[in-house]
């Protein structure tokens, strides 16, 4: 089986940092992007196992960006996180397929949870 790529998609580039260093030290195949823009011109769209991207950005949420993903038939599952994080934001994502939601700060072993299922959920499609 090979290593999932992972996307980390967030306009804070401490954010980036922090997540990439993480899942690198599971051995992880990381790439991030500062933009949902950037990320859906990007090679690494088709290739990707998961992604991990904040609610609020500058032009593109990460709500447009999985509902764009989705537009465009990439089946990805998404872990979302956002520093304002609300009941109305968070139900909003589950509702739209959303694997996961943290709100920053969160513990490592909470993304860990989130994205153990979120490539389980993407290996049982993919076996279907």
């Amino acid at each position: 089986m090979s290593t999932p790529m992972i996307s980390v998609v967030d306009d804070d580039t401490s954010v980036r940092f922090a997540i990439e260093n993480l899942l690198k030290s599971r051995d992880y195949i990381v790439h991030t992007f500062a933009s949902a823009e950037k990320f859906l011109r990007s090679p690494q769209l088709s290739e990707t196992s998961c992604v991990i991207t904040d609610v609020q950005m500058a032009v593109m949420s990460g709500l447009d960006l999985l509902r764009e993903m989705r537009a465009q038939r990439y089946d990805a599952p998404f872990i979302f996180m956002t520093a304002f994080g609300n009941d109305r934001i968070r139900a909003s994502a589950l509702n739209r397929g959303a694997v996961g939601f943290l709100a920053k700060p969160f513990a490592g072993h909470m993304l860990f949870k989130h994205l153990d299922a979120a490539l389980e959920q993407h290996r049982d499609e993919a076996d279907a």
